[in-house]
């Protein structure tokens, strides 16, 4: 990192109102080419200064792609969009060995020719369309920041994120992620329809003359850097015990497992769960330049952080109920136990 921007980002106080005030700058850019969706660019904001990966769930034409390509500008971040098809081979995300003549010796060597997976944002789309090996492959490199090929490993740069997108409407022939590789993701994203006026603004933007174009805010080193100041914030004990309760009361064989969990959820959330919430909390209280971790942040990143690491039962779905029905109902239980 060069010296400026070690000074500039130093001092922890100091850092922590530059990072509020980036995280305006950033929304301020994406706003020239996206109209809305402020809670989802938020909750990639999370994920990204988190040092975690997130899954977009929602229908096509959302502008997911030109939502993470646009903050891949703004971070002035490498951007490779995968699409996940049926036939994809791991190696076409990986890279492959080639088989290369020497020119000086005349032998015939191995070379390694790297993949897509080889840059600082992937948007896996529709990760859900390939078989399970191809998922595999990805998953891999987010858990271990490596590829390991031919016997030997090869580090991914830094920073490096997977934003996976998955279409929750049409699911056959898919190839639903297992609950244990869907764990992996720091946050699951909702990506909702607009509103009515902000889909008159997105007819006006989309087919004006002129579409913007978002400038770079911050270089990938000082999201480096400040990924590190994240995980210097202060949380509580009482933080902790609060987090720690809501994911434990998710788990209908526990003994803190409220009613409404025991007749609704057959699986709760795991430790990943309890490390998610202070992390994305951490990431939240961060970039609203405060220097501690408090109730409301772990309030408002429960839902991404548990909506898809809960599983509910046949009495849940006849009734409707949503993952996110279940979160918000254990949030209010655990405020209630709190001030009792």
């Amino acid at each position: 990192m060069a010296a400026s921007e070690t000074d500039k980002y130093g001092d922890d106080a100091e850092a922590l109102r530059r990072l509020g005030a980036t995280r305006e700058k950033i929304l301020s850019q994406l706003e020239t080419v996206i109209v809305g969706q402020r809670q989802v660019i938020d909750e990639l904001l999370l994920t990204i200064f988190a040092g975690g990966h997130a899954l977009l769930v929602g229908v096509p034409g959302l502008a997911k792609t030109l939502l993470v390509s646009s903050l891949a500008k703004c971070l002035s971040l490498k951007f490779h969009r995968i699409q996940f098809t049926p036939d994809l081979m791991p190696s076409d995300i990986t890279g492959t060995e080639v088989i290369q003549d020497d020119p000086a010796t005349g032998h015939r060597r191995f070379k390694f020719l790297r993949g897509p997976v080889f840059a600082n944002v992937i948007l896996a789309d529709e990760i859900n369309r390939t078989p399970p090996k191809t998922q595999a492959a990805l998953l891999e490199a987010m858990q271990e920041r490596q590829v390991s090929v031919g016997g030997e490993d090869y580090k991914l740069a830094e920073p490096f994120f997977v934003l996976a997108t998955q279409n929750p409407i049409e699911q056959e022939g898919t190839y639903p992620l297992p609950e244990a590789q869907l764990d992996r993701f720091l946050l699951n994203i909702l990506v909702d329809y607009p509103s009515a006026d902000e889909e008159l603004d997105i007819m006006r933007l989309a087919t004006g003359p002129d579409v913007g174009e978002p400038r770079e805010v911050l270089s990938g080193e000082a999201i480096v850097e400040l990924a590190g100041l994240v995980r210097r914030i202060a949380v509580a004990e009482h933080v902790f015990l609060y987090a720690r309760g809501i994911v434990r009361a998710s788990r209908p064989g526990g003994e803190t497992a409220p009613d409404f969990v025991k007749r609704y959820v057959r699986w709760g959330c795991g430790p990943r769960a309890s490390l998610g919430l202070i992390l994305a909390g951490k990431a939240r209280a961060a970039l609203r330049g405060r220097p501690c971790v408090d109730i409301d942040d772990i309030n408002a990143v429960a839902p991404p952080v548990m909506r898809h690491r809960l599983i509910l039962n046949f009495e849940a779905q006849s009734e409707d109920l949503t993952t996110d029905d279940i979160i918000a109902r254990l949030v209010e239980n655990q405020g209630a136990l709190r001030h009792a």
